[in-house]
């Protein structure tokens, strides 16, 4: 069997990143198969972002490798959608100067970028600018930028920060129903347990936990590092 039928997806092998002498991640391992909706969580300054960052070229780690369908792997940031590879940011950041439709065409083309608008149900608003719409408006744009690239993996940073409970539900059916290998940090912890297969855990850069929502919501290494004392 070849490797890369043996491993497909998306693997970090040992991550560890060190910012002079701050310990950002710590041998931080993960596997983000075809399909599956893999969580990244933990306390601020957990090392989140930097994972992100580590997988879109923007932060090098000393050591420790990635691998994309068993085949070493080191993007850079121009180069990811080469890969297949789509990111939100967290708030949103699109182009105050272009229309809605225009800011999604620069994760696709026109043809894609509208199939993205109605998807995400904003289609009405393209002719606007981004700054004319209310904030939950410019979160679907956001992520109708990244759908519109048709991504193999979409990473999605923060995507519920200033969503009321009927987005929140809302994205979750999108997430649940999208067809890409979905990386999601967040902090929203019903949206994580309701559509995650697999919830990693941090904790000042070390991954503490790896599992099912079931297993990380009973995990007292978990409660400890979130409440500060075990459950």
């Amino acid at each position: 069997m070849s490797t890369e039928k043996a491993d497909p997806g998306l693997v970090l092998h040992h991550i560890t990143v060190r910012f002079g002498g701050l310990l950002a991640l710590d041998d931080v391992s993960l596997r983000a198969g075809p399909g599956r909706v893999v969580g990244v969580i933990g306390p601020n300054g957990a090392g989140k972002t930097t994972l992100f960052n580590v997988i879109c070229g923007f932060v090098t780690p000393q050591s420790g490798a990635m691998t994309l369908d068993g085949r070493p792997f080191r993007a850079r940031p121009h180069q990811l959608a080469r890969h297949g590879i789509a990111r939100t940011l967290q708030g949103v950041g699109q182009f105050n100067g272009m229309t809605v439709l225009e800011n999604v065409q620069v994760g696709g083309n026109e043809k894609t970028a509208w199939a993205a608008l109605e998807r995400c149900e904003v289609a009405e608003h393209a002719g606007k600018r981004p700054g004319e719409l209310p904030y939950a408006k410019r979160k679907r744009v956001e992520l109708a930028r990244a759908l519109a690239s048709r991504p193999r993996i979409l990473m999605l940073d923060e995507p519920a920060g200033g969503l009321d409970t009927d987005e929140i539900r809302w994205l979750a059916d999108l997430i649940r129903d999208t067809e890409s290998t979905v990386l999601l940090v967040e902090h929203h912890m019903e949206l994580v347990m309701s559509v995650c297969d697999e919830i990693l855990v941090l904790d000042f850069g070390k991954p503490i936990a790896l599992g099912t929502p079931g297993e990380i919501r009973t995990d007292e290494k978990v409660a400890e590092a979130y409440l500060g004392t075990a459950a």
